[in-house]
């Protein structure tokens, strides 16, 4: 019974506890206090998932704030190109506008237009290869994708096709690209060449709005708080490598060291753009607070990623072909449905060099 004592205290409010007290006095066991330590961002996480008013407000649908992200209500008017916002959280439409056309000044409206509402459709495209290089190289060094394989002459794209037997979608589940990256992408840019007649979309979720909303005693355990990133989480998730072929992607070999990799970045990060801050994880990359074990880390996680996903942080693309997508992975997330069986899907992409977190 080492490091235990006896007391009278009453710590269980359970009815069968309130009535053998008051029958009788029972001794309880309790353990002896421990001393006081460092706190740790998932201290007081109770808190949070029980007694917060962001999660009574998450049970009682008709009490729940209205959030938005302002560019989405109030939109500029640009002179190059017209813009359409899609939602009240993210995401805008793009028209009047070829993207291989675009003289300086149209280049500098499109990245003001990038920074407002974080990801832009722009529709009718027709591009080749080098043209998708050419725009990507706008807006910084291109990086080849070190899990899966480039197209053939072309190491800066990756190509992804779902075919009709093909059972596995390349990045369904929530996520920032490559947040085990040291200087993790800063763009990610899509481009169809065809899809389904229906399904196949691709969400896209608000890490401000998700920052902003967060309480602010949670907000005060987090700022400052880092976080481990891993590759080998997403690699748990694909198929085994005797369905490897089913996949829209080919991915590489487990013994990769691109499947190996962990990084340290911290839990909110500040844009270096917009100078605003937004909550930095999920549940494709990131394992477990810094000074923390996984299951120690894992409830408070949990809650941050459900919580970055809320549906009205989120928006939702409808694809065509010939539609380009670019999106801000410093401050969004995105998911890729795999809704379409028997159909076929195809996409090329290409990732932007990014900086370190911070």
């Amino acid at each position: 019974m080492s490091g235990l004592r006896l007391t009278r205290r009453r710590p269980f409010t359970l009815p069968w506890i309130e009535r053998l007290h008051r029958r009788r006095q029972i001794w309880l066991i309790t353990p002896t206090p421990e001393l006081p330590r460092k706190s740790r961002p998932s201290d007081r996480c109770h808190d949070f998932l029980e007694g917060s008013s962001m999660a009574r407000y998450q049970q009682t649908y008709q009490l729940r704030a209205a959030v938005a992200h302002g560019p989405q209500l109030n939109p500029r008017n640009y002179e190059h190109f017209d813009i359409e916002p899609v939602c009240g959280a993210l995401g805008a439409v793009v028209t009047r506008l070829d993207v291989k056309e675009m003289d300086e000044s149209a280049f500098k409206e499109f990245e003001t237009a990038l920074a407002e509402h974080l990801v832009l459709f722009v529709r009718n495209q027709v591009l080749e290869p080098e043209d998708l290089k050419q725009f990507g190289n706008r807006f910084g060094t291109l990086l080849s994708y070190p899990t899966s394989d480039p197209m053939p002459g072309h190491p800066e794209i990756t190509a992804f096709r779902s075919k009709p037997e093909t059972q596995y979608n390349f990045g369904g589940s929530w996520h920032s690209d490559s947040m085990f990256f040291e200087c993790p992408p800063k763009y990610t840019i899509l481009y169809n060449l065809e899809c389904p007649a229906v399904g196949g979309d691709t969400s896209y979720a608000n890490l401000y709005l998700a920052w902003e909303t967060l309480p602010d005693e949670l907000k005060k355990k987090l700022d400052g708080a880092q976080a481990v990133n891993s590759s080998k989480l997403s690699y748990l998730g694909l198929p085994s490598l005797d369905d490897r072929s089913k996949a829209s992607a080919s991915y590489k070999s487990e013994d990769d060291e691109a499947w190996n990799t962990e990084i340290v970045h911290p839990v909110v990060r500040t844009h270096p753009v917009t100078g605003r801050k937004a909550l930095y994880v999920c549940d494709c990359y990131t394992a477990h607070f810094v000074g923390e074990t996984q299951d120690d880390s894992l409830p408070l996680l949990r809650q941050l990623f459900d919580h970055s996903i809320r549906a009205d942080f989120t928006c939702r693309l409808r694809w065509r072909p010939g539609t380009l997508a670019i999106w801000d992975n410093r401050c969004c997330l995105h998911f890729a449905h795999n809704d379409y069986p028997g159909s076929v899907r195809s996409m090329w992409r290409t990732i932007v060099e990014g900086e370190r977190p911070v």
